[in-house]
């Protein structure tokens, strides 16, 4: 079946490429969507989930969507800011279909007990992670929000918001080494809404590609926001001054185009942020460390106590900070244990699929029987 035999999506292959190319729509995408194109759905890119429902931007604008086709049992395989969906061209309600395979997704782990992870944006090519000098800098969350980053795919970046409240010089480059120091081979860029300071450099950072924002509540995320999209879109509260968290001005995750090109996810303030699955990304965090390990005597060397260990010997030398070592081990613990409670959450749903199954089929078996006689 071609599409022809659609008049509404033939109707749409010509303004397809200019309505949808502001939000990241290339060939690529065209190509994985044309299975989909040949069933009468038409494309768009996500830019809110609630509910069940979601927000699809589609050549013809905005389209309500349900999202009860696409809703598994996987928390991770649930439709997402950022996904490319196919859509019903008609219909009352209309409903997502399917959804294009991701290039990128970023995932932590949840708050509950059951070892799940919750995918907070796909398809990104640049997370921004915010972090406010209001307050004191945690270099151990800024590692948490990288190794996240690092693992989702996407190409990290440390913007140090509200610049302005740090006048001297001396004390904002110390700032920032700092950060530098805990983020290698990743940018750290200082802005400030407030006096357009290093604005001009993100735009043109984010002016192509998708850009993800995070950050814990009170970074600025949604004053950086409105700067970018240069506009006063998303609404901005003040931080409390007892301690610079802010309250949770954004609720969802929206998808927004940028007037310079690009696209952005603005995110709500993340109160945790737990690893899931994220071995690869604490290498990369701590790619300092795994260089060192390289030239240990032993190859599955702990960096404990064993002799020859040149990630200790880094340490004694004051090539590498005991707080880097400290942190690495703390978040690999940590990555561990979700990585197993998950390995046992997961072999414990295909044993109990197996019980039912095997019960069904006793019971079919048993009934048979009964049949016969």
């Amino acid at each position: 079946m071609t599409s022809s035999a659609f008049p509404q999506i033939a109707s749409l292959q010509l303004p397809l490429q200019h309505a949808l190319n502001p939000f990241g729509w290339d060939d690529a995408w065209a190509a994985a969507f044309a299975p989909y194109a040949e069933q009468g759905l038409v494309p768009g890119r996500v830019v809110r989930v609630d509910r069940g429902q979601c927000d699809v931007m589609t050549a013809d604008g905005i389209v309500r969507a349900d999202t009860a086709f696409v809703t598994p049992h996987d928390p991770l395989r649930v439709i997402c800011t950022g996904d490319w969906a196919a859509v019903e061209a008609v219909g009352s309600p209309r409903y997502v279909k399917a959804y294009l395979p991701r290039r990128t997704a970023f995932v932590r782990s949840t708050s509950s007990q059951r070892s799940e992870g919750q995918i907070l944006a796909a398809n990104v090519d640049h997370a921004i992670i915010a972090v406010s000098l209001a307050i004191e800098l945690d270099l151990g969350r800024i590692e948490r929000f990288l190794a996240l980053a690092w693992e989702s795919g996407a190409q990290p970046l440390v913007v140090l918001t509200k610049a302005d409240l740090v006048p001297d010089p001396v004390t904002l480059g110390h700032l920032v080494q700092d950060v530098e120091t805990t983020a290698p081979g990743v940018e750290v860029l200082t802005v400030s809404s407030l006096t357009g300071e290093g604005t001009d450099i993100l735009t043109a950072v984010v002016g192509s590609g998708t850009s993800v924002l995070l950050g814990i509540s009170g970074a600025g995320k949604s004053t950086l926001a409105n700067a970018l999209l240069g506009d006063e879109v998303m609404a901005v509260q003040a931080a409390r001054e007892v301690d610079g968290k802010g309250r949770h001005t954004t609720t969802t995750r929206n998808l927004l185009a940028l007037p310079g090109g690009g696209v952005l996810i603005d995110t709500p303030g993340l109160r945790g942020v737990g690893l899931f699955d994220a071995e690869a990304g604490v290498g990369q965090v701590f790619s300092e460390i795994e260089e060192f390990a390289a030239q240990c005597r032993f190859h599955d060397c702990a960096h404990e106590a064993e002799p020859g260990c040149a990630v200790l010997r880094a340490v004694e030398e004051g090539a590498l900070p005991e707080r880097r070592l400290e942190s690495y081990r703390k978040l690999l613990r940590e990555n561990q244990r979700i990585v197993a409670k998950t390995d046992a959450r997961l072999r414990s749903e295909i044993a109990r699929d197996w019980r039912m199954k095997s019960a069904v089929g006793r019971a079919n078996y048993a009934a048979k029987r009964g049949g016969r006689a």
